[in-house]
């Protein structure tokens, strides 16, 4: 007892001293938690803010200061680090009369609570001096670890505008076509800034414009009446600037970098402290811009071929093992290409080098448009080009090598002459064919070997099974392009290659026919049965699923109305349509033509659509579902869950059902982790207004299950097997007759 009652004597006169240094501090501190809410301050502060002591606990600290646009979580991630990122603070009290402030961050622990300690120390006019020699230093350090650009200009911009809270800055860069372009404007309205962003260069295009073109400072006083400032003069009053001062921004060499600007709130002329300021901006800004385009030098020439201006080795070989390592994480393919020109060295050897570098500029050219953001197309010298393919797989892989083969294959005139250059390829698959890059380039470059000596002007992969796929895939295609062709072309129909199959769909409550799904089926005369897990994939890759979506639809909607002419009671239809089909932008027209023709109410139809599609940000696309649900078609999203599920753009489009995807009912009564998901999914399409469709159900107990949750509508191997259209009607008339014997209210509607 006494040990303790001394140890907590002892503590008393601490207690005391940290109390009257808080309360009597000069400076104003605040603690607050980590979302920003004040948990204690001392009257430093309270006066500081102009606000009672008593009335600042439970504020937001974000409340009474202006953060210059930064989030509050990133102000307190930075003041976690040691030591704070500099100018940390220098932000102001959001009060009648702004006051200018260092802040001073420190993060706290107490037990399991986190806090935030912050020291704020007002500077007047004589310290401003020292407040530029700050910003010089703090702009300096930033330029010398590396930041970026555009993280220098603007936190110089936040800078000045802490020291002079009346004023918003923006730094404008001069591009290679002498226009205009937002480096930096932190406190500009978006608005303003988007509309000005890119503006050509002239003496008439307000104060940065004229003070490029003449290559001094330009001031206007008040915008309204400086007829610099004619074309744009509604645009920056209505957004509530009144008058600037731009200073032109020049390179060692007098070339013209861009400009650095002050804007008002209120006509007036510059103040002598903001000439002080931006004397040193501008020094700053043309050591900046400078340092980051020689940066930008010397990585083009370690990193970039310097004729085709693509990625060298040394950065392929960085992108390539970076990809490596995150497919391994993912289980992703990553896919090498290697590609070599065919009879390149005899060009050279006999046309002279100047012919051979405008051939590979040439093929460079040609190449670079074929691949898509994430590959890397590199050249390694020479005539040897590499393409890395992050995610691509060997099926995707042989169709862009039959891409590229033909974008080279076209004819070009150099010096005078017509070539026509073909290539080698060569292609190796990670994990398969190596783990690591020099595997994969080694592998990929035997490949290209193998290609050449089968004949040049082809691919080869690394492994003979895929050269089979690639074979298989490539016939595949040609065979779908005849098949469709012939099809269209109203073949018999004992030799049509496609023909529809239809597979019931059911409500579980009361059990009865809800309506079929048209499914595609095609007949190969030599493979027989092609799955469309196979060619509809294939389809959309060779750009020809539009062509077998439109004969989907017309031909199943035709049979629909050839039913009912017949009194076959099938209450409706429902039909995929591919993401491609709705870019096309006629969807709409084309599904009001089909039911017009054949007579089909419109909410008898249902579009089965992809989450792929629905994550589009195409107007074209979002135009078609709004009008296909004007037109009273029913919108259902297939395989809902398998892709990236967002309850965002249930609320947003006009969807009115969910279809589980079967890989979630296949083991629904077998794999307990598959029952809450479902339950999930049903609960989720319940609380939205939405119907719930179950496919591949194939046994009792799933199909008991479902229904306990209240799914609406099941369809699988249980109720039905897909089936060609006669088949159909005969089932109708046996098997299901008692399918469609329920009240109508009960089969038509959903």
């Amino acid at each position: 007892m006494d040990s303790a009652a001394t140890a907590l004597d002892d503590r008393l006169p601490s207690d005391r001293l940290l109390r009257a240094t808080a309360t009597q501090w000069n400076a104003a501190l605040v603690w607050t938690s980590a979302d920003g809410t004040i948990v204690g301050a001392n009257p430093g502060f309270a006066r500081l803010a102009g606000l009672p002591l008593e009335t600042l606990v439970g504020r937001t600290l974000p409340s009474l200061l202006d953060l210059g646009g930064c989030d509050w979580q990133a102000v307190w991630d930075g003041a976690r680090e040691d030591p704070p990122p500099p100018g940390a603070g220098a932000l102001r009290i959001l009060r009648h009369d702004p006051v200018p402030v260092d802040l001073f961050w420190q993060h706290l622990t107490d037990g399991d609570d986190e806090l935030l300690l912050c020291e704020m120390r007002n500077f007047d006019e004589r310290e401003r001096a020292e407040a530029v020699a700050r910003l010089q230093q703090n702009v300096l350090e930033l330029v010398a670890t590396g930041r970026s650009l555009k993280q220098v200009l603007d936190f110089l911009c936040r800078q000045v505008e802490a020291c002079a809270p009346d004023v918003a800055c923006s730094v404008m860069l001069r591009d290679d076509e002498n226009h205009m372009r937002v480096a930096a404007a932190p406190s500009l309205p978006a608005g303003y800034t988007a509309h000005i962003d890119g503006l050509p260069i002239e003496p008439d295009v307000g104060c940065c414009g004229s003070a490029m073109s003449a290559g001094e400072a330009v001031m206007s006083v008040d915008i309204a009446g400086d007829p610099r400032w004619a074309k744009r003069r509604d645009l920056a009053l209505a957004h509530g600037l009144a008058a600037c001062w731009s200073n032109p921004i020049k390179g060692r060499d007098a070339r013209m970098l861009g400009s650095f600007a002050l804007y008002y709130h209120h006509p007036r002329p510059v103040a002598a402290f903001h000439r002080r300021l931006v004397e040193a901006c501008v020094h700053l800004c043309a050591l900046a811009i400078e340092h980051d385009r020689a940066r930008a030098e010397i990585n083009r020439l370690a990193y970039f071929d310097t004729l085709t201006g693509l990625p060298n080795r040394q950065l392929l070989a960085d992108r390539a093992t970076a990809a490596l390592a995150l497919a391994g994480r993912t289980r992703q393919p990553v896919t090498l290409m290697f590609l070599d020109i065919d009879r390149f060295k005899t060009i050279n050897d006999s046309l002279g080098h100047a012919v051979g570098d405008r051939l590979l500029v040439e093929v460079a050219t040609r190449l670079k448009p074929l691949f898509i953001e994430g590959d890397t197309l590199a050249r390694l010298g020479g005539d040897e080009f590499v393409a890395l393919l992050p995610g691509c797989d060997a099926a995707h892989a042989s169709l862009l090598a039959e891409r590229v083969l033909a974008a080279l294959a076209l004819p070009v005139t150099v010096a005078d002459l017509t070539l026509t250059p073909t290539a080698s390829i060569g292609i190796a698959v990670h994990p398969d064919d190596g783990m690591d890059f020099d595997t994969l380039l080694r592998q990929a470059d035997a490949a290209m070997y193998r290609a050449k000596q089968a004949g040049r002007n082809r691919c080869h992969f690394f492994r003979r099974d895929m050269n089979e796929q690639a074979v298989r895939r490539l016939e595949m295609e040609a065979a779908l392009r005849e098949a469709l062709d012939r099809q269209e072309a109203g073949c018999p129909q004992d030799e049509a290659p496609f023909e529809l199959y239809y597979q019931p769909q059911l409500r579980l409550k009361p059990n009865c026919l809800h309506r079929v799904e048209a499914l595609i089926r095609w007949t190969h005369p030599r493979w027989g049965a092609v799955s469309p897990v196979e060619f509809v994939p294939l389809a959309e890759e060779c750009g020809l699923i539009d062509r077998l979506d439109s004969w989907v639809l017309q031909t199943s909607v035709a049979q629909l109305g050839r039913w009912r002419a017949a009194g076959v009671p099938v209450p409706g239809l429902a039909v995929n349509v591919s993401a491609v089909r709705f870019a096309r932008g006629d969807l709409p027209d084309q599904v009001r033509a089909v039911l017009a023709t054949n007579g089909i109410p419109a909410n008898d139809l249902t579009l089965e659509i992809t989450e792929r599609l629905m994550m589009t940000e195409e107007i074209g696309v979002h135009d078609a579902l709004d009008a296909l649900h004007a037109l009273g078609v029913t919108l259902s999203i297939d395989d809902f869950g398998t892709g990236y599920s967002s309850l965002s753009y249930l609320k947003r489009f006009p969807v009115a059902e969910l279809k589980i995807d079967r890989s979630f009912v296949k083991e629904l009564d077998i794999d307990a982790a598959n029952r809450p998901l479902v339950r999930a999914i049903i609960q989720i399409g319940e609380a939205l207004g939405l119907t719930v469709v179950a496919e591949g159900v194939e046994r009792e107990a799933q199909h008991r299950m479902l229904e306990a949750e209240g799914c609406a509508i099941g369809q699988g191997y249980l109720f039905a097997r897909p089936m060609p259209s006669a088949a159909l009607v005969n089932w109708l008339a046996g098997e299901g007759k008692h399918l469609v014997e329920c009240p109508a209210d009960a089969c038509f509607s959903i």
